[in-house]
């Protein structure tokens, strides 16, 4: 049995190429986290975002937390997240997306958010409270944290590395020359220069971003988009295409065939970034662990979370 991927079927059950169809994976395991995720109160962006694999993840028992809520204060062109006026924090969300973790038996843990320009810190705290949480009930659990830009703030950025997740992750998510219409409340260079400082404060810290393709980006754009990726010592990057997820989002320009993302992961690689996940479906937390795991093999080299006390830099 297979699927139509959920993300833009209303608009594109014509257009759709046959390599977007998947298996549905279903079972007690995909029941079992719906419900915790119910129970607990607790976002996901693979259901807030539409996400076309989050049957496949919640079916693996995954699944990655959105932190800060469920409104976001930007309104990007591409994103399926609700916009408008947030609520206040909930004090008890780090503490519940750790449970949520723990009970899931996670070994690996991505942890993402809306953005929340209307915080003094971005919700940085909120990332590095949630992390403290996770390392208490999850000692030998990974951490993976896909942050906003963080307006560009260096200090909120430190306060989220001060807990040393093994994976800080921030999504570019297209070439520069379409900020202006994909991302209007973002900027191509504050993003690079938030993986550049990363990687300054905490060498040991492991980089990634993603991007997606399909809403008219050049071949040469996405080549410079890689070479930037590769200045900045980013370690990880994800390519997928994108799917509208609603009739208020862009329309999809282009679908691109799998052999076209096998050339995009050989250019990624080629301009130096050390492991590339690049199909049609990739997200940018998808099989997130084995990405890591990857790097971790073939990459630079990794510092050791335990031994490595040393060499920080602000």
């Amino acid at each position: 049995m297979t699927r139509l991927a959920e993300a833009g079927r209303d608009h594109y059950r014509t257009r759709m190429p046959r390599w977007l169809y998947h298996p549905v994976l279903a079972g007690s395991d995909l029941r079992e986290v719906e419900t915790l995720l119910e129970d607990l109160r607790l976002n996901t962006v693979c259901r807030s975002a539409k996400c076309p694999n989050r049957m496949e993840c919640f079916s693996r028992r995954t699944a990655t937390f959105m932190i800060l809520g469920g409104i976001c204060t930007r309104n990007c062109a591409f994103c399926g997240v609700p916009k408008g006026v947030p609520q206040p924090l909930d004090p008890e969300e780090p503490e519940r997306v750790a449970r949520a973790a723990a009970a899931l038996k996670l070994s690996h843990v991505v942890v993402t958010s809306v953005t929340r320009d209307d915080l003094p810190d971005g919700g940085a705290s909120h990332f590095a409270a949630t992390a403290q949480q996770l390392r208490e009930r999850l000692p030998g659990a990974t951490i993976e944290l896909l942050v906003p830009d963080f307006r560009g703030d260096a200090e909120a950025l430190m306060l989220v590395l001060e807990e040393r997740p093994e994976v800080l992750n921030h999504n570019l998510e297209t070439v520069k020359e379409l900020y202006s219409r994909v991302r209007p409340g973002a900027d191509y260079r504050r993003s690079l220069r938030l993986l550049e400082l990363a990687r300054t404060y905490d060498p040991g810290v492991r980089t990634k971003s993603g991007v997606m393709v399909g809403l008219g980006e050049t071949r040469e754009q996405l080549r410079r988009l890689f070479r930037d990726l590769a200045a900045v010592g980013c370690d990880m990057l994800t390519i997928g295409q994108y799917l509208r997820p609603g009739r208020e989002q862009l329309e999809v320009e282009r679908f691109l065939s799998p052999e076209e993302f096998a050339e995009l992961k050989e250019e990624a690689e080629e301009a130096g970034i050390p492991a590339v996940a690049s199909a049609p479906l990739v997200r940018s937390s998808y099989r997130a662990r084995e990405l890591m795991e990857n790097k971790g093999k073939e990459g630079r080299k990794v510092v050791d979370r335990e031994s490595d006390q040393g060499g920080r830099k602000c």
